[in-house]
């Protein structure tokens, strides 16, 4: 056993067993001996070695024993030889095969069952499982192949023994039917306790036929997040416990018969461990002193103190007057059920006669004229001394303007020029006496002549606070301002401080470019050795009012809600009103907020709550608030929690209810689904309804997609025949408006007129617009719609023309996917159920010339200052089948968003504000009347990331005479 000691002068140790000095000096023994202070034990006996042994270190200033050190023997003895009986099971029921193991030390042992011979062991599965705790073998359902002896094996690591029992034999009784039986949980883990940062493994495992199915779960929260489940669910493992981890753990355990479970506590606890301790102290003969320290852990660890290794108390030690025998080593001992701590420290207990060699008066003494000094005298003595004050040769004592302090400073008060002189103390104990002597000068006293006034000012402008002092021109002065308590630092806020000295005994102070957090307290201190002075001025910042606080909903209904929140800063300037912004579910930017309609409808200064309305149902939103006063709107609120307005009945009906009547005879319905906005409930679909014209009943039929935009009613309509359509939406509670009706006719003849004027004009290199004039027509030449084809006039063969269908209320549409440079022939024709009607004249046209198809190069650079990003790209020139590059397109966002701003120039080069944080793309792409080319992207980190040089002085003119000689 070890013990090292660090001493001075060197400590002689001993060793103590069982309370008892180990003496080998004087009573020599053949097992024991010293080596460099460790005790070595050679052929330890049980008998007479087992016990407790401490380590007791001393030298001339104390005692001090160290934690002590347990010496157990491990064993493990064998088990009975007697026979153990059969066990005789069913089929299918569950058996338990007992271990009752032998007694041991260390219990830290690991069980397995031998089946038959030496050494085929069971392997634990679904089935079979082995606790590590009992030592019991479980079998979940008997089967007839486990019949054979079975013997517990118990196996001590830290002694390297192993003993196994004499076999338990198992005889299945086989049954014609086997029966199933429900989950019965056997292993059941105890209430356990945990070391802190500690494995812990909870078993449970549960007989039953078929085999059950273990799960895990912790009562009121999650199971840790550092768990494992192994052996089919028979053991939870808990890595590293936490404190948090503590609580009651269940098992459940589940199969077609039936389920069983079982919970227990888990306490997770901590060993002591220090969070005040004991130091060295040296403290004068007759003086106080407390002596504590604090210990935590699970459970709190409870003190005791020692004294020179002999037991001193507990809790907290006073000294009303400390004397000599005071003196020695002292150690505070913390311990709890999981261990025990030691804190050493000596208390050396002084005396000397006074002394000023160390920490004499000053010799030099200044003070303020009116003003007040304190001339300290600080000797090192013990026990404390008895100071006399002297001016020259004249005793001092308390009086109106002069106070001896109990540490022997010496107060004047309201000096003048007369209290000018040498001033010694004179210290005395009974050991001896000493004194000391210091010279007091007196200077004018500091003086504000011109202290700043109160300021109001408005955000962006700027203020000078004035402030000169008087003061004695033998001094030095520095002039020091700080704003609530905060010194301003003139090196570091620059931008909006600056500290103006145009004579010797000012120290202005200018605030420029005031914002709102430049409001509040200032105090200006004109400072020398001696004294200060001190002038405060209050400044006032006029500005937008500050955001309202904690936004929240207390009211929920299907088209309302109740918002509530604090009233903000006013920052100088009365509220006027306040304005409640939503954002719902579907907005397409985080930023998509839209000014919502509340009651009242004008919300004053003072208000702290008002009603939101005209919501949609089944909505999630957030809110947020803002204030205005007569300089504007202020900061937005932070938004609300989420929150789902109830659920209602559609209120909206489909739009662009259209038909037709198909060759074969079917209804066919189109219309423009819904918006999500306006289902206003679960489970939303449409109801279709539809009748001829000679009809009373309406035929209906529902849709249960949201998205449909058509029905097709399958069964064939009498040709020429009006029919009446209309469409509505419903939910889980209820159903909606009906659109407007429509009227569509089930022709047998195809309309009988072409369009006329078909005129088309280009839009970009692959998109077209074509117009017509409609075709009316009575029935039966009923038309439903219109079909436009287009091809290439020399190089596509008309029959793979691409076609475009519009419904009969449209005459223009929108040709796509069309070929750059190429001459196109375009034709309209009407349509309805029965077929095409005569194709228009043919429209010839001409598409664009395709932009360049190559990205651009871009550059960038910062500023100096930072504040600005230049970037610049090198011209594109098109070839002669390409478009004119008129100018270029730049899309400026943030990162991982869509939308941004957009920037538009005819010079390859532009200017962009660096953004304060976050990382943002700028794309830049030619604008050509072929439509835009290729995008070019770079990335840009904000100000607050930036790590990149900035563009120097140099390169910006070398970059400026690049650009002028290319005629920029």
């Amino acid at each position: 056993m070890n013990c090292r000691v660090r001493a001075n002068p060197p400590a002689t140790i001993k060793w103590w067993h069982n309370n008892w000095e180990i003496k080998l000096m004087e009573q020599p023994d053949e097992h024991y001996s010293l080596v460099g202070g460790n005790l070595v034990i050679t052929n330890p006996d049980k008998g007479k070695h087992a016990g407790k042994y401490v380590c007791v270190a001393k030298n001339i200033y104390g005692t001090v024993i160290s934690k002590e050190a347990i010496v157990k023997f491990g064993f493990l003895d064998q088990f009975p030889t007697d026979e153990r009986e059969a066990v005789y099971i069913k089929e299918g029921q569950g058996a338990v095969l007992l271990c009752t193991p032998p007694t041991r030390y260390p219990t830290d042992v690991m069980y397995r069952w031998i089946y038959n011979d030496f050494p085929n062991f069971i392997i634990p599965d679904q089935r079979r499982f082995v606790s590590q705790t009992t030592g019991n073998l479980y079998i979940a359902k008997v089967e007839v192949s486990d019949i054979g002896n079975y013997s517990c094996f118990v196996s001590s690591p830290s002694i390297g023994k192993s003993v196994f029992s004499t076999p338990i034999p198992l005889v299945p009784q086989i049954e014609k039917e086997v029966k199933r039986y429900p989950a019965d949980i056997r292993v059941r883990f105890p209430k356990t306790y945990a070391l802190v940062g500690q494995n812990v493994t909870l078993e449970c495992f549960a007989l039953g036929n078929p085999l059950p199915h273990v799960r895990w779960r912790k009562l009121d929260a999650d199971l840790p997040p550092n768990y494992e489940v192994s052996m089919n669910g028979a053991l939870l493992h808990l890595i590293n416990v936490q404190y948090e981890d503590e609580g009651s753990y269940e098992c459940e355990a589940l199969n077609v018969r039936g389920m069983d479970w079982y919970r227990q506590w888990l306490y997770v606890e901590g060993a002591p461990e220090w969070a005040e301790h004991i130091n060295d102290t040296e403290k004068d003969v007759g003086s106080e002193l407390t002596l504590s320290c604090t210990a935590v852990g699970k459970p709190l660890p409870w003190i005791r103190w020692l004294k020179d290794g002999y037991s001193y108390g507990k809790g907290e030690l006073k000294f009303s007057s400390l004397t000599f025998e005071d003196s020695g080593m002292y150690q505070c001992v913390a311990e709890n059920n999981w261990g025990t701590i030691y804190a050493n420290a000596e208390l050396r207990v002084v005396s000397c006669a006074p002394t000023f060699i160390y920490n004499p008066v000053k010799r030099t003494l200044l003070g303020a004229k009116n003003g007040r000094v304190v001339i300290e005298c600080k000797p090192r003595a013990a026990p404390k001394p008895r100071f006399i004050w002297k001016r020259g040769s004249q005793l001092l004592t308390n009086s109106s303007r002069m106070f001896i302090w109990d540490d022997g400073s010496l107060e004047i008060l309201n000096v003048t020029k007369n209290d000018e002189g040498s001033y010694t103390c004179y210290a005395e104990n009974d050991r001896g006496k000493d004194n000391s002597t210091g010279i007091l000068s007196i200077t004018e006293a500091t003086e504000i002549i011109d202290g700043p006034s109160d300021v109001e000012v408005s955000v962006g402008g700027s203020a000078v606070l004035p402030c000169s002092a008087s003061y004695d021109s033998s001094l030095d002065i520095t002039f020091i301002w700080s704003v609530d308590s905060y010194v301003i630092n003139f090196a570091t806020d620059f931008k909006h401080y600056e500290k103006r000295m145009n004579q010797v005994n000012r120290g202005d102070l200018l605030i420029k470019d005031i914002q709102i957090t430049h409001a509040g307290q200032y105090i200006c201190t004109a400072q020398t050795i001696v004294d200060n002075a001190t002038a405060v001025v209050n400044v006032f910042v006029k500005g937008r009012p500050g955001p309202p606080g904690w936004v929240r909903v207390e009211e929920v209904r299907d088209t309302s809600v109740k918002l509530v929140w604090n009233l903000g800063s006013d920052h100088g300037s009365p509220l006027i009103q306040h304005v409640i912004q939503t954002r719902d579910f579907y907005a397409l930017d985080p930023e998509d907020w839209k000014t919502a309609v509340t009651s009242p409808v004008f919300l004053d200064g003072k208000t702290e709550t008002a009603e939101v309305t005209d919501l949609y149902p089944w909505m999630e939103y957030e809110f947020r608030a803002y204030a205005i006063n007569e300089l504007g709107a202020g900061e937005s609120s932070l938004h609300s929690l989420k929150i789902k307005t109830w659920d209602a009945i559609p209120a909206m009906s489909p739009t662009d209810v259209h038909g037709y009547v198909g060759v074969n005879g079917e209804l066919i319905v189109t219309w423009t689904p819904m918006k999500p906005q306006y289902f206003f409930g679960k489970k939303f679909g449409y109801v279709v309804m539809f009748k001829t014209y000679e009809e009373k009943e309406w035929h209906w039929s529902t849709v249960a997609d949201p998205e449909a935009r058509r029905f097709v009613y399958r069964d064939r309509l009498i040709p020429n025949t009006e029919i009446e359509v209309k469409v509505k939406g419903y939910n889980s509670k209820g159903e909606g408006p009906f659109s407007l009706t429509t009227v569509l006719f089930s022709s047998d003849s195809a309309p009988s007129e072409a369009p006329l004027d078909v005129y088309a004009r280009q839009v970009t290199s692959t998109e077209a617009l074509v117009w017509w004039l409609p075709v009316y027509q009575v029935p039966p030449h009923w038309v439903d719609g219109y079909q436009i084809r287009y091809w290439r006039k020399y190089d596509d063969n008309e029959a793979s023309a691409s076609r475009v269908l519009v419904s009969s209320s449209v005459n223009k549409t929108r040709l796509e996917n069309m070929r750059p440079d190429s001459h196109y022939l375009i034709e309209v024709r009407a349509y309805n159920g029965a077929g095409l009607g005569p194709p228009s004249e043919h429209c010839e046209m001409f598409t664009r010339r395709a932009p360049p198809n190559r990205r651009l190069r871009v550059y960038k650079y910062v500023s100096y200052d930072r504040k600005w990003l230049y970037i610049y790209w090198d011209h594109i020139y098109n070839y002669w089948n390409e478009s004119y590059v008129e100018g270029y397109k730049i899309l400026y966002r943030k990162e991982g968003e869509r939308y941004g701003k957009v920037y538009t120039t005819g010079n390859h080069y532009f200017d962009l504000p660096m953004p304060e944080t976050g990382d943002y793309v700028v794309e830049i792409r030619p604008r050509c009347e072929g439509g835009d080319g290729l995008i070019s992207q770079i990335r840009v980190q904000g100000r607050g990331c930036l790590c990149c040089h900035s563009l120097s002085a140099a390169s910006l003119l070398l970059l400026a005479l690049a650009w002028m000689t290319v005629g920029l």
